[in-house]
């Protein structure tokens, strides 16, 4: 079984085109175990229950964003070692900053395409 079959991956993003593009994208690179949360705080509950490989978050969204959302994994035992990499269009330096002090994996600028989100992925979990 290769770790596309087995790795579970949970996107976070507020809007739902953007979930839909980072969906397909998983789904073209074949992975099958994909979970799909529009709010971060939700995201957050059922990620403490329910623990996956690797979230993908958008940066912006209202409420909590990809690095408070990311933050709040760090800061939880049962959540501090999920993977996490962070999509945003503005990679500015304080977030990268701010990331790189939480502990985020890997960054993704938009717009992307699949082969850059697969690269990315790989960097934290090894080769799909």
């Amino acid at each position: 079984m290769s770790l596309k079959d087995s790795i579970r991956i949970m996107v976070v993003d507020d809007m739902s085109i953007s979930r839909a593009l980072i969906t397909q994208s998983l789904e073209e690179i074949g992975v099958q175990h994909i979970g799909i949360e529009s709010d971060p705080k939700a995201a957050l509950g059922k990620l403490a229950a329910a623990p996956v490989h690797l979230v993908i978050s958008d940066m912006n969204m209202p409420g909590m964003s990809g690095l408070d959302l990311l933050d709040a994994l760090r800061h939880n035992k049962t959540t501090q070692r999920i993977g996490f990499i962070l999509i945003t269009g503005t990679p500015s330096p304080d977030i990268l900053k701010r990331g790189q002090e939480l502990g985020v994996n890997n960054l993704v600028k938009k717009p992307f395409t699949t082969v850059t989100l697969r690269s990315a992925i790989e960097r934290v979990v090894g080769k799909l």
